[in-house]
């Protein structure tokens, strides 16, 4: 019976030295998580048989170092929760490793191939979708036409009426100032569109407007109170600027709000306009609410949807598979989805990566125990192989 107890504890370190060796070779994995081997006695009746691993307890609780990358499609959990993935048969994954990309179709994969699950925003609005793989358009993203122009500054209390009247925008002597701003038409062609100010009374500065060196015949007059704030008008002015070659009508809501008549320089300090020219994909790169921003070669960029992030009621009950993933077993439960930063899902952090939670040092006292323990199993056996021998000889 000595030779089996001894045996049995021999396999059963067998087993551990099997899973220390697994967490020393995978202690610069990504996302991994170390196990232990826990070690039970056997009985028949009450007779003591030995000893075997009677269950491995994962450390998913435990969180890794993060190792900054600023790489823009990084990302670490700080937190509860797994990436989900779906691999070519259809089955989810469930992993710590945020390295994604975006392949030649547009699909969000991970550094595996696999395609992220997520909540795909649905088109013309910023309502997302059911959970779904995550993909980025491909193909250009189209014009639109500005609609609005926002002009912030301060027309100096200290200007006087121009000398030069009526109002001509090739003699400087007949305004006191000027700004352009850039509008695009319907097709993303540029257009300027030229503000000249012209002080008409002591707190009345009027506006004439070109476009692309055009005269408009829209003018607006701002009017100011005696503490030097615009007091008219009190909204966006509508100006119609035309209609380019093939495109559509254009007009723009220039908003004053804001704009001052106070001594001194005359400043600009807001002059912005909404719109732009289409664009290419150029890149992607996530948020930290777990976004997937496409990036455009127009300066835009636009979310496609969010990355989803699973709980499990017993997250120590996943089963581990290749490729630093998990799956689900009876005893995890159900997943439960999220986005990052909601539920009992945690943030993201992105441009970096969670490293290895195992503890290199209590990995090898671990190994030195084993060792330890092996030999004294080994021991038994040649100690009893010994008592045999000499029983035999006795005969």
């Amino acid at each position: 019976m000595s030779f089996e107890i001894a045996l049995s504890g021999i396999n059963a370190i067998n087993a551990e030295l099997n899973q220390i060796s697994n967490n020393i070779a995978n202690s610069s994995t990504y996302g991994f998580k170390s196990t232990r081997a826990n070690f039970a006695s056997m009985y028949a009746g009450t007779q003591p048989t030995g000893a075997e691993v009677g269950s491995m307890t994962q450390s998913i609780d435990i969180g890794g170092g993060v190792l900054t990358t600023g790489r823009g499609m990084d990302a670490s959990i700080q937190g509860r929760g797994f990436f989900v993935t779906k691999d070519t048969s259809g089955a989810m994954l469930y992993s710590r490793v945020g390295i994604f990309s975006s392949d030649k179709s547009g699909n969000i994969i991970d550094s595996f191939g696999r395609k992220v699950q997520g909540y795909p925003t649905i088109p013309g609005s910023t309502a997302l979708g059911g959970m779904n793989d995550l993909t980025v358009p491909t193909g250009q993203v189209a014009a639109q036409a500005s609609t609005k122009l926002q002009y912030v500054g301060n027309l100096s209390a200290d200007w006087t009426t121009p000398s030069v009247t009526p109002f001509n925008k090739a003699d400087p002597l007949s305004f006191n100032g000027s700004m352009v701003s850039v509008v695009y038409d319907s097709l993303g062609s540029q257009h300027s569109v030229t503000q000249y100010f012209v002080k008409t009374a002591s707190n009345q500065v009027t506006t004439h407007y070109t476009f692309d060196g055009t005269d408009l015949p829209s003018t607006t007059v701002l009017d100011f109170g005696t503490n030097g704030q615009l007091t008219s008008p009190t909204g966006p002015a509508t100006i119609a600027l035309g209609t380019p070659a093939g495109a559509a009508a254009l007009s723009i809501d220039l908003n004053y709000t804001g704009t001052t008549q106070f001594a001194g320089e005359a400043t600009t300090s807001v002059n912005a306009t909404d719109g732009y020219a289409s664009g290419t994909m150029i890149g992607v790169q996530l948020s930290e609410d777990g976004s997937v921003m496409a990036q455009y070669s127009n300066g835009q960029k636009q979310s496609v949807g969010k990355i989803a992030l699973a709980t499990f009621p017993n997250e120590n009950a996943l089963v581990s598979v290749s490729d630093t993933s998990w799956t689900t077993s009876v005893d995890s439960g159900a997943p439960l989805y999220f986005t990052p930063g909601s539920g009992m899902a945690g943030k993201l952090t992105t441009g970096a990566l969670e490293q290895s939670n195992v503890d290199m040092t209590a990995q090898l006292v671990n190994l030195m125990s084993a060792q330890r323990n092996y030999q004294a199993n080994t021991k038994v056996i040649s100690t009893e192989n010994d008592l045999v021998k000499a029983l035999m000889q006795a005969v």
